[in-house]
């Protein structure tokens, strides 16, 4: 698997194995679209384990805690693209 990451398909599956491939409007905003289903997965995913470590192993819980952020950061990104305005800016 690219990047020695396993158990997170979502990521890889479905695109192209190259970067110069030319594709149209319809099938970038499915890309993204797919792009926008797999980050909220693994938000959710993130989530949950952050949860269950919460009293058993704080420090791995703070690390899940980080990556749910981020994930929670992608999406929010590939919403901005998807639907413009759909969240308000905070300053």
């Amino acid at each position: 698997m690219p990047g020695g990451h396993s158990g997170h398909l979502c990521a890889w599956s479905g695109y192209a194995d190259v970067m110069t491939d030319v594709v149209d409007s319809d099938e970038l905003l499915r890309r993204i679209q797919r792009a926008r289903t797999c980050a909220a997965k693994e938000e959710q995913n993130w989530r949950t384990r952050s949860d269950e470590l919460r009293r058993e192993d704080p420090e791995e819980a703070r690390d899940a805690a980080v990556r749910t952020l981020a994930f929670e950061s992608v999406v929010r990104v590939l919403d901005e693209i998807l639907t413009p305005g759909k969240h308000t800016v905070q300053g």
